[in-house]
């Protein structure tokens, strides 16, 4: 079976992660599956002549029902679509979106949510279509690096602990975009880094969106962090620094974050790490 995908595709996002990660599932089990940028495409009526200028095409499927799904609205195929974050977090509150991906919905031969949450939001706030949502978590495998040593990694990231292994790190993945909103913990995880300097937060992710990189700067800068290079002064509970590798952004005290990595919020993992290095510092 040859199918189109269609999703936005932006780099280092979330969508475009995921999207591969479908894509490469569907091609290993033997289909054809051709993914394209939503971005490419101005209205319905382009998808469709696509579609029927290449009858190979049997099925389609899209992430996101408005930004990607509302251009499937006119293709004679099947088609399933992927809830996104942004679905239900944003665009179901502008009533055009809404009756859009309402059409999306009652067209689609099947509809999937990474998560029950997401159903049952998705349930409320469209009209029903409960037999065709389907619960999907989403899965990622991973494999350890040789080459990257855990410690190296949280000493050059500045973390003030002597055993960086004992560290208790908090990981929260996600870009520099408004959406996400990565500063959201930085208060409370500040204060709560005073009281247990073992509980660290890093967070990592690309600097996607250029305005806000610049107010979370101001905000690290206002909350009395110092440019590269500067020495800190002064007798704070938990001093801190900023530092710049590349297009990478990090602080070292309260919260020790890398600034340059779906939806609202971006995903927090507690763990306690404390792996020997296997080679060189990535």
């Amino acid at each position: 079976m040859k199918l189109l995908f269609l999703a936005c595709l932006s780099p280092k996002t979330g969508n475009h992660t995921t999207a591969e990660r479908i894509r490469s599932h569907i091609e290993s089990h033997g289909h054809t599956c051709e993914l394209r940028d939503a971005a490419e495409f101005q209205s319905p009526a382009e998808v469709a002549n696509l579609i029927s200028s290449n009858p190979t095409f049997e099925g389609a499927l899209a992430i996101h029902l408005f930004r990607a799904g509302r251009l499937l609205l006119d293709i004679q195929v099947p088609f399933g679509v992927i809830f996104g974050g942004t679905d239900i977090n944003e665009d179901v509150k502008v009533e055009q979106k809404r009756v859009v991906m309402e059409q999306v919905l009652q067209k689609a031969r099947f509809a999937v949510a990474f998560t029950d949450k997401l159903k049952e939001d998705a349930e409320l706030y469209l009209l029903s279509q409960r037999s065709k949502i389907y619960v999907q978590p989403q899965g990622i495998q991973t494999e350890v690096s040789e080459k990257f040593c855990w410690s190296e990694f949280l000493r050059s990231s500045d973390a003030s602990i002597e055993h960086v292994d004992e560290l208790r790190v908090f990981l929260l993945v996600c870009g520099l975009r408004r959406v996400k909103d990565p500063l959201y913990l930085v208060e409370v995880f500040s204060e709560w880094h005073c009281e247990n300097p073992m509980n660290v937060l890093v967070i990592i992710g690309p600097k996607i969106d250029p305005v806000f990189t610049l107010e979370v700067e101001a905000v690290v800068k206002s909350r009395g962090l110092l440019g590269p290079g500067e020495e800190p002064t002064g007798a704070s509970c938990c001093h801190e620094t900023v530092l710049r590798r590349g297009k990478q952004l990090r602080l070292r005290g309260h919260v020790s974050s890398h600034f340059g990595g779906h939806g609202s919020r971006g995903t927090c993992v507690g763990q306690r790490h404390s792996r020997k290095c296997s080679g060189s510092p990535a």
